[in-house]
């Protein structure tokens, strides 16, 4: 059974009800989920997991926010080389550069060597609409599907 970790940094609990949303739908789909804020990851376990999925608002002119300062710091100097990796997160349009931590931490786990899902999430405000939350299990379906299909390719290299 594949194991996931979901951590993110919510201050209004947007984005952590996106995570929440991704949580239930992994479960759904038999994959053990670690579900926590950022501060309380210890990034040695990393290695742990099979799945990685980052989220976070954007604060102020698109910068991370400041709980997740110290995660970003700590993973960027990891090696997650095979670790399956997807970001997601929650913005307001109302700012110039929407979701920009997303992408911001996209970038950083390209440079760690994981393997990134090409989607990332990005919402506005709450997941509160249909669509919105319909949007989120997608994602995560895509995810499942698509990183099931990488450890294959994976393992069949191997044998």
């Amino acid at each position: 059974m594949a194991k996931a970790l979901i951590t993110f940094a919510s201050m209004s609990g947007n984005t952590e009800d996106i995570a929440m949303i991704i949580k239930d739908t992994f479960t759904e789909h038999s994959i053990d989920v670690e579900y926590m804020e950022m501060d309380d990851v210890d990034v040695d376990t990393l290695s742990e997991y099979d799945y990685i999925l980052i989220g976070t608002y954007t604060w102020g002119d698109g910068d991370l926010p400041y709980e997740a300062e110290a995660f970003y710091e700590d993973v960027s100097s990891l090696v997650l080389k095979g670790k399956k990796a997807a970001c997601f997160g929650s913005g307001d349009y109302a700012y110039p550069k929407f979701c920009e931590a997303v992408n911001t931490f996209y970038s950083m786990l390209e440079q760690t060597g994981a393997d990134l899902f090409s989607e990332t999430l990005k919402v506005e405000l709450a997941p509160e609409t249909d669509e919105d939350i319909v949007c989120c299990k997608e994602f995560a379906l895509s995810f499942i599907k698509w990183a099931e299909h990488q450890r294959g390719r994976a393992e069949s290299h191997v044998s």
